[in-house]
């Protein structure tokens, strides 16, 4: 069996002295394949060193919504050339995120541009959604987005907004948030998702699954989700690995 989480940062500070171990243990746990999100000059130069290090590592890079007042022409041309480079196989995270404070229009700005930009690239998107489903939604329509696709990642929703990302063409990612007793419109989306748009991811080192919340996230909890999503849908959990396994391909356009 192989997973394949969708969306880690195991690059960030927090895995500084053990990112050697959180692979090993991943695979023990049949965690086989990650992609890994670059969000600033230190993240991203970790994640080149993983790029190299591991066969089925893979990268995006992108500004996200939080760092909005970052996105200059300078910041714009060096993602636009990093994005090249062998590996990188999404633009992401980018968004909105309307629970911290930034200017919603800046943000929406800057999500256009980063957009075109993956556009330009024809790279589908990894997309940050927090508080802001309409202007993301509206957003992601006019952009045509279906061209390339996407993610939506730790999809947070009820199934009318499911539905309605599904439409343009994208897919949902489940993190350990559906995991939570108190997230039944997620899990209610999660059991209703079509298999072949649903991927599974860890978000880690934030939003760490039950049985191990409170404890920090790490890519082999993806696990865990899978476990508990085989359960709520009433499947194998081989089965739903080798699903979202093939549809985390797909989307990045990955060939083994």
């Amino acid at each position: 069996m192989e997973i394949f989480d969708s969306h880690t940062h195991i690059n960030s500070a927090e895995f500084a002295n053990d990112r050697a171990d959180v692979v090993a243990r991943a695979q023990a746990l049949d965690v086989t394949a990650m992609l890994v999100i670059g969000y600033d000059e230190p993240s991203a130069l970790e994640l080149e060193k993983l790029l190299q290090q591991y066969p089925q590592i893979y990268g995006a890079l992108g500004c996200h919504p939080e760092d909005s007042a970052k996105y200059t022409a300078v910041l714009a041309k060096q993602l636009e050339e990093q994005l090249q480079r062998p590996k990188m196989v999404a633009v992401g995270e980018i968004g909105l995120d309307y629970h911290c404070d930034v200017d919603h229009e800046l943000q929406k700005t800057v999500f256009k541009q980063q957009i075109a930009l993956a556009q330009r690239l024809h790279l589908p998107v990894s997309i940050h959604n927090r508080d802001a489903f309409t202007d993301c939604y509206e957003i992601l329509k006019d952009s045509e987005i279906g061209r390339y696709g996407g993610i939506m990642h730790s999809f947070n929703g009820d199934w009318e907004w499911a539905q309605k990302f599904l439409d343009l063409g994208m897919e949902l990612s489940y993190s350990g948030v559906v995991t939570f007793s108190s997230a039944k419109e997620v899990q209610d989306a999660a059991a209703k998702t079509p298999a072949e748009h649903l991927l599974v991811e860890t978000d880690a080192p934030y939003l760490t699954p039950l049985p191990y919340r409170g404890q920090q996230n790490e890519p082999g909890f993806t696990r865990y989700t899978l476990e508990f999503l085989a359960d709520l849908r009433g499947c194998s959990v081989s089965e739903l690995a080798e699903q979202t396994y093939q549809n985390t391909k797909r989307i990045l356009k990955i060939n083994e």
